[in-house]
């Protein structure tokens, strides 16, 4: 077996892990994290988590990109595998970097794919309950990560306009590099 080593490789500028036997490097990337805020008409489509990290807390069908996925069909398996839904995504909502965990975080604007009138969605493995929010009655206490909080207030500002440039990081924190701060809503990813 291969033993690694941490070194700078040749015409490198930082440390990696290298094979001391054959010099491959094992690059180490963020991961893409994929999501969506579903829109039913003025409410919002959200999941309780039954799985750690933040079991039990509030937060948007979302995960880890698969190898082979283009981030539109991820967002859209998440919303199946967490919520039962069949989703439409309408564009990209948010886009977050988040270099403290080593994640890029993708948030669309999605809305249910069946008839409006019916939206049709229930717990997957992944949630303990599932349910649509009026802004008003969103758990915001029991909300599961900041880029969730980020998201919905991206939601409200946009309303009913056309999508523009995505959100992205607060300016006090455009690399999202600073631990959250649970007393403020629009505050460090």
């Amino acid at each position: 077996m291969p033993e690694f080593v941490r070194r700078i490789p040749d015409g490198d500028d930082r440390e990696r892990l290298v094979c001391g036997t054959c010099g491959y490097v094992a690059y180490e990337n963020p991961k893409v994290v994929v999501g969506s805020v579903v829109a039913a008409g003025t409410s919002v489509l959200m999941c309780r988590r039954a799985i750690e990290p933040r079991r039990g807390f509030w937060t948007l069908p979302a995960g880890y990109l698969e190898l082979g996925e283009t981030i539109e069909e991820g967002a859209r398996r998440e919303a199946r595998e967490e919520a039962c839904a069949e989703i439409a995504l309408d564009g990209i909502l948010a886009i977050f970097s988040l270099s403290r965990i080593g994640q890029v975080q993708i948030i669309f604007h999605a809305r249910f794919a069946g008839p409006a009138s019916m939206p049709s969605f229930g717990a997957g493995a992944e949630s303990l309950e599932v349910d649509l929010f009026s802004w008003e009655k969103i758990p915001w206490n029991e909300i599961a990560f900041p880029s969730v909080q980020l998201s919905l207030n991206e939601w409200r500002r946009l309303g009913a306009a056309p999508l523009g440039m995505p959100a992205q990081n607060p300016a006090l924190d455009p690399r999202g590099t600073t631990k959250p701060d649970a007393a403020s809503p629009e505050g460090p990813l």
